[in-house]
């Protein structure tokens, strides 16, 4: 069932499965900065994950994190004392649920470093689980598709890779973090 609460300020699990629905990784606490009918903005920031084979481990640094209903990828903004560090996970759009919101990982992931170097990753997991799981030509097409729409994205410092993006949600996210202080 699809719930439209995620409201600014909450707090949202979040669920990645692999294409044959088994469970990847869950993120326990994202704080929602802004939901609109299209795309969630949250923040992780010492978030505990726990991995498939039960390891759990805890974000070291704030991170915006941007999903998006349209786009087959999803983008992390770990906010490092050396810049910001993109991790973008080539995925199936969003699904907000009760639960959690999800979404499929398809292993591809860009990864865009401080000094705008950029790294196609995991292109031999993607490969082997194409494979073992049949991905269809469409979805194959959609996903090579949605790496060069990344690709654009970064070159072109849009949305999530732009400066002024990241500083003003991680202030929201300050000034959130102080209100709940307050109360």
């Amino acid at each position: 069932m699809e719930r439209s609460e995620a409201r600014e300020g909450e707090y949202l699990a979040i669920k990645s499965y692999k294409h044959d629905e088994s469970l990847h990784r869950t993120w326990r606490d994202t704080m929602v900065l802004k939901k609109t009918e299209n795309e969630i903005i949250g923040v992780n920031d010492h978030t505990l994950v726990t991995e498939d084979d039960g390891r759990r481990w805890v974000t070291r640094e704030p991170a915006i994190v941007f999903f998006h209903k349209h786009y087959w990828f999803n983008i992390i903004a770990m906010i490092r004392d050396n810049g910001i560090s993109y991790y973008c996970n080539l995925a199936s759009p969003y699904v907000l649920d009760k639960e959690a919101l999800k979404y499929i990982d398809y292993d591809l992931d860009v990864k865009v470093f401080p000094n705008g170097e950029k790294r196609l990753l995991d292109v031999d997991e993607y490969n082997d689980h194409r494979n073992k799981w049949h991905y269809s030509s469409e979805l194959d097409q959609v996903l090579k598709s949605n790496v060069r729409i990344l690709v654009e994205w970064i070159n072109n410092e849009k949305g999530p890779f732009s400066r002024e993006y990241i500083d003003m949600w991680y202030k929201r996210y300050r000034f959130l973090l102080s209100d709940k202080k307050d109360m």
